[in-house]
């Protein structure tokens, strides 16, 4: 997602030497001779792969791995004087050498044209092909590398596995534009069904791949020039099933914090912690100015803006959340396939708080917490009608669109107090236009009144599931598969930033904390149930409810499954990142998952799984939601 790369972003810039080390111990651990390994915990556990290919599983269907954001390695094929030798060489990705020898540099290569969200003048940097793009995403991190090493145990190899890497930096249309991506993977797809007797494929995308892979599904039939012209059968002819995992499907309340202050939790308290350091200078860079302006360039961040409004998340006064989770629930170490857990005894805690979310940002505390009744407002477009713009500033070392709208706006824009997610998309077109103007043109966020209408034939719609439909394949299957336990970012509360006119404006305010223990409210972030990037509603609600059965959005009646893994940490460092784990990346490497998906890449199905593995509420929680299906 936007914000894990900027966390890793700000992470390599200011603890690069914790990263490395906590990567190294990790890496070790790994590395114990497997005999010291059981000395001290015991017999392991058999991997999923070694498991089933003495149950008798073997390659079956085809995989292909579509990688989510910042996940996939990124290389120079063309660049300006600064980075010379640099060709072919990883500019994401890899040792992130380049980030730290010649920062200003890397970001001038790593950002896109702002006007038009492909190469600026001069620079070419394409996506790494091949597994290798995704499997590690640095030195002992893996991303897809344990779940291909399960699938080979079982006789997966390269030639039954691909690797549908693009720029995730791109709009989704934008990749067909520049790289024909869309049309490399409906050819590969094609020569992988024809080469393994017709058998067809299981599409395993994670986190935003999960909507790139959406956006596939409607272009490969769609006619040409905009589609891939496979017709109105494609889908059903060459997809077994998509096993999402992790998807944002609804969008992630980070992406709104990551486009309107460059923060995320971990973010927002290491600049509490430090004030001013990230937002003046490291190795001579306004940190936080320059993050703003690359990542603003890269058009699949608004991708995962929250779709859906009010409707879906909330509004000013209530959530489909409401007060039935527990934020100070504890995680249970059970992540068996066969054990279903009552969700009444995953919240363990009796101690609820009250918390809307439905306020994605509110400026203080107290409006955070108010009734909406009491919060007095003032309508920020409203308040700045009148009044005639002061000359801009134009002494910053490096610009950002806030540099554009003024004093006056920003005030008016704390003065409005509370945004919901149906307010959010105004928020941002007031506060940053050029961005907002070139997501427009790709991206959608509403609810399709009449899903016949032709204008959601246009690719803008393709990755929004709230207006689009599913393929005409009722034989495929659909999967939902996330972790649960984790507090996940759902809301925020804000403050103006004192800083000088050339500082971000707007900053989440750590020193608001909930009233009790085991608050929602920590450092500024009500957080709900997820995986720590993506909250369950948006990950599940679909599977859950939109899809269930034949809908409006699923009219073929495609089966769909909800998969979650309730997140345990792991119980020791020899377990490096667990084997257990819930986390949105991490989960890659849940043996639980893997098991899943290697029973349905050889042939089983969701019934076969056991249906749906439910810990939170997202059923309860979706029934609350007034959609028409």
């Amino acid at each position: 997602m936007v914000v894990l790369g900027q966390l890793l972003l700000v992470h390599w810039f200011c603890m690069f030497d914790v990263v490395a080390l906590v990567i190294v111990v990790q890496h070790n651990a790994r590395s114990i001779p497997q005999y010291v390994t059981e000395a001290i915990t015991g017999p392991l556990t058999d991997p999923p792969g070694v498991k089933l290919r003495k149950e008798g599983l073997t390659v079956n269907h085809p995989v292909v791995f579509v990688p989510g954001i910042v996940t996939g390695g990124l290389e120079l094929w063309e660049g300006h004087q600064c980075a010379e030798g640099l060709f072919r060489k990883r500019l994401w990705g890899g040792t992130f050498g380049e980030l730290y020898k010649r920062p200003l540099c890397w970001a001038q290569h790593m950002s896109l044209d702002n006007e038009t969200g492909l190469d600026p003048s001069g620079i070419r940097v394409r996506p790494v092909s091949g597994l290798v793009a995704a499997d590690y995403f640095a030195a002992g991190y893996f991303v897809w590398a344990v779940l291909i090493a399960n699938l080979a145990q079982i006789g997966y190899e390269e030639k039954t596995m691909y690797m549908a890497a693009y720029d995730w930096r791109l709009s989704f249309q934008n990749t067909e534009v520049r790289d024909q991506t869309l049309s490399r993977m409906k050819s590969n797809i094609e020569l992988m069904v024809a080469t393994n007797g017709g058998k067809r494929v299981v599409v395993i995308p994670h986190s935003m791949g999960v909507l790139y892979f959406l956006h596939f599904m409607k272009w490969v039939e769609a006619p040409g020039p905009m589609g891939g012209g496979g017709g109105s059968d494609w889908c059903a002819k060459h997809i077994k099933a998509v096993m999402n995992i992790g998807g944002p499907f609804l969008g992630v309340p980070k992406s709104v914090s990551g486009l309107f202050s460059v923060e995320a939790r971990d973010i927002a308290v290491a600049r509490a912690f430090a004030p001013g350091f990230l937002d003046k200078d490291v190795f001579g860079l306004q940190t936080f100015q320059h993050l703003m302006r690359m990542t603003r360039t890269w058009d699949s961040t608004m991708s995962m803006i929250p779709k859906g409004g009010d409707t879906i998340w909330g509004g000013l006064d209530w959530s489909p959340e409401g007060e039935s989770f527990k934020c100070g629930a504890k995680s249970l170490r059970n992540n068996s396939i066969n054990s279903m857990v009552q969700n009444e005894n995953i919240n363990l805690e009796d101690n609820v708080e009250s918390v809307n979310f439905g306020r994605i940002i509110s400026f203080g505390k107290d409006v955070a917490e108010a009734h909406s009744s009491k919060i007095k407002r003032v309508d920020f477009q409203d308040a700045v009608t009148s009044v005639k713009l002061p000359n801009l500033t134009t002494n910053c070392d490096i610009w950002i669109e806030y540099h554009e709208i003024g004093n006056h706006r920003i005030k008016a824009v704390a003065d409005n107090k509370v945004y919901t997610a149906g307010s959010i998309l105004d928020l941002l077109h007031f506060v940053a236009p050029k961005l907002m103007a070139r997501g427009g043109a790709h991206f959608s966020y509403g609810i399709a009144d009449n899903l016949d209408d032709p204008k959601y034939q246009h690719y803008k719609y393709w990755s929004n599931p709230l207006e689009t439909k599913l393929p005409n394949a009722p034989d495929m299957e659909i999967y939902s598969m996330y972790g649960v336990g984790i507090p996940t970012e759902r809301a925020y509360v804000y403050k103006l930033n004192s800083g000088t006119d050339c500082s971000i404006p707007f900053q989440i305010d750590t020193s608001a904390e909930g009233g009790i223990e085991d608050s929602c409210l920590k450092g500024g972030v009500f957080s709900a149930d997820g995986d720590e990037t993506v909250p369950v509603l948006s990950a599940g609600f679909m599977c859950a409810k939109g899809w269930r059965g034949k809908t409006r959005f699923n009219p073929s009646g495609i089966r769909s499954y909800i998969r979650e893994y309730s997140h345990a940490p792991p119980a020791n460092l020899l377990e490096g990142r667990g084997t257990q784990s819930g986390a949105h990346v991490d989960i890659l490497g849940n043996f639980a998952l893997i098991e899943d998906v290697l029973r349905v890449a050889a042939g089983a199905t969701g019934k076969d799984l056991g249906g749906d593995h439910v810990y939170s509420d997202i059923f309860k929680w979706a029934e609350r939601i007034n959609l028409l299906l």
